[in-house]
């Protein structure tokens, strides 16, 4: 983590960038970017401090422009650092932090990733507190670029003076008294790969000048940043966006399709990867605004449910001047905020990621969180199995949006919801543990077929999976043995880096193609639960790879009653 005792619960904010890159009528009218303005960042943070500040927001974090006018040019001071627009900034970055911390709140700043190549100056510009050094030394010799843009040039941390600059520039934003950094444009990630793109250096100097500094700044790193480096960006930062911008850059602030619903797919794989300390970061939380978010109320919901229970920060990009009663429900929800805030790793699917997937997280306390969503485009009803949590009886259980406690469910609960709509409850199960027969994927008296075959894994039961599942290789679990007929909730344990879909069918039925979401990587084993009719005494059941590539199996738990 980047400094000690930050983020030890995700953070509550609002940002900048939502709407300053929105061609929403009337937000940016002087001209691309044009919103970002100290006198629209004050007017923010003055709403944030009188209508969200007692709900926990405290960050207002001023995005990409600080530093450029309205027509992009930018600015440095004279040793290559960034320096405010007067324009936009006419007090300076210091005046603006000073007014948001005189709310109570705390105040966030932006820069990309390596030496901005207008900063470069011939090579010539020196460097604070360094003496002999210059923008020379601190970058390759053949001024390679690196960023998601490739606006900057690649930063050599082999030479002394690149960590001195960076030093400097955390020296001068703690001195303006900022409390978080966000590190645009890293890689990996950002679209980009290679040696050109690997920013773990810039992202451990960054670290290590903010502790030199004394003060404690959040620093977070944007955007699609590479999960095989989730070790890294966990040791050196604060927090981490998973995906791309979710902002449409159209003419609202987001939309369903671009790119709300795409985190569905993309949050399982890093779903333990974050605890306190550090988080992984969804992106902006715009639910506020109605017809400037784009969203229907329920989609503005459920967007604001996966950011939750994903335990993303949840800050917004809305105009806080203008939040409608339907969103400030939303944004103020204080038991939603405490699914988010409640410091346990995130929740992930629970079955497979299909149009109506149910996803759910075990609490400390022994209750469970759960959500039900429906992503289709038309209504649809949804079903949380008891089962699938591992318990079995009665639960009691509480609807979180709308605070009300509906009683006593038992083995499941369901509900209809609206295209794109989604319930959330805290489920507390008053019924015994489910008891399950397991078999292992590897035992002598299954079936392999095709390419299939036994390979070893330390993640798994047993030391081992099957694995090799793909263009028609199957593993077929034999006697499968249950003592009534009735519809069982089979839980299945896998490994797959990647989503992968494989046909899960019993007694050689035509089964049905489900999606498993990504473990995050090939070592790490997760469990969904499927629905499938068995018949009292022998069955079998079988994972067929079909057409395509399936993930590796551990095992299949099956509980000894329907």
């Amino acid at each position: 983590m980047a400094a000690t005792g930050l983020a030890e619960r995700p953070y509550l904010g609002w940002s900048s960038w939502s709407m300053q890159s929105s061609k929403y009528p009337g937000l940016n009218p002087d001209g691309d970017y044009s919103y970002l303005t100290e006198a629209n960042v004050l007017k923010q943070a003055d709403a944030l401090a009188t209508r969200l500040k007692p709900y926990g927001y405290e960050y207002v974090n001023i995005d990409a422009g600080w530093w450029r006018d309205n027509d992009w040019t930018p600015r440095f001071d004279e040793y290559a650092r960034q320096t405010p627009d007067p324009v936009r900034f006419p007090r300076g970055m210091k005046a603006v932090a000073d007014h948001i911390h005189a709310k109570g709140l705390k105040a966030g700043i932006y820069l990309p990733v390596g030496l901005e190549k207008e900063a470069y100056a011939g090579g010539a510009a020196p460097i604070w507190n360094a003496p002999g050094c210059t923008t020379a030394d601190i970058v390759y010799p053949d001024l390679r670029t690196t960023n998601g843009w490739d606006s900057a040039y690649k930063i050599d941390f082999d030479d002394p003076c690149a960590q001195r600059y960076i030093d400097s520039q955390a020296r001068m934003f703690a001195d303006w008294g900022y409390d978080f950094l966000k590190l645009d444009g890293v890689g990996p990630g950002s679209f980009k790969s290679g040696d050109n793109y690997d920013n773990v250096a810039d992202v451990a100097a960054w670290q290590k000048a903010i502790a030199a500094t004394g003060r404690p700044i959040h620093l977070e790193l944007s955007w699609s940043l590479d999960i095989g480096h989730a070790a890294d960006w966990k040791r050196y930062s604060n927090g981490w966006r998973i995906d791309t911008d979710v902002e449409c850059y159209c003419n609202t602030l987001v939309t369903w399709e671009n790119s709300v619903d795409d985190r569905f797919d993309d949050a399982p794989a890093w779903s333990r990867k974050a605890g306190p300390g550090g988080w992984n970061d969804l992106d902006t939380l715009n639910v506020g605004n109605g017809a400037m978010d784009g969203l229907t109320q329920a989609e503005r919901q459920t967007y604001m449910t996966l950011w939750a229970i994903s335990k993303s920060p949840l800050y917004t990009g809305d105009d806080l001047t203008r939040l409608d009663d339907y969103g400030l429900s939303l944004l103020t929800n204080s038991e939603v905020i405490a699914v988010d805030q409640d410091g346990a790793p995130p929740a992930r699917p629970v079955t497979p990621a299909g149009d109506q997937p149910v996803w759910a997280a075990k609490n400390p306390d022994g209750s469970w969180t759960v959500a039900l969503f429906n992503l289709a485009d038309a209504p649809a009803s949804v079903t949380a199995h008891w089962a699938s949590l591992g318990f079995t009886g009665k639960a009691t259980v509480r609807d979180l949006w709308n605070r009300k406690t509906l009683g006593t469910y038992k083995d499941s609960i369901g509900a209809a919801l609206p295209a794109h709509g989604s319930r959330l409850f805290t489920v507390r199960p008053g019924g015994p543990a489910l008891v399950t027969t397991r078999y292992e994927a590897e035992a002598a008296t299954n079936t392999l077929s095709g390419n299939a075959s036994v390979a070893g894994c330390d993640a798994c039961s047993g030391g081992q999976k099957v694995g090799n599942l793909y263009l028609g290789g199957k593993l077929r679990f034999n006697d499968v043995t249950v003592r009534r007929d009735g519809i069982y909730t089979v839980a299945i344990s896998y490994v797959s880096g990647d989503i992968r879909s494989a046909t899960v069918s019993a007694n050689g039925g035509n089964g049905t193609s489900l999606r498993f979401p990504s473990t995050g990587d090939w070592g790490t084993a997760e469990t969904v639960s499927v629905q499938l009719a068995l018949k009292a005494g022998a069955n079998t059941i079988t994972v067929d790879s079909a057409d395509w590539y399936a993930p590796d199996i551990d095992r299949i738990d099956v509980p000894q009653t329907p």
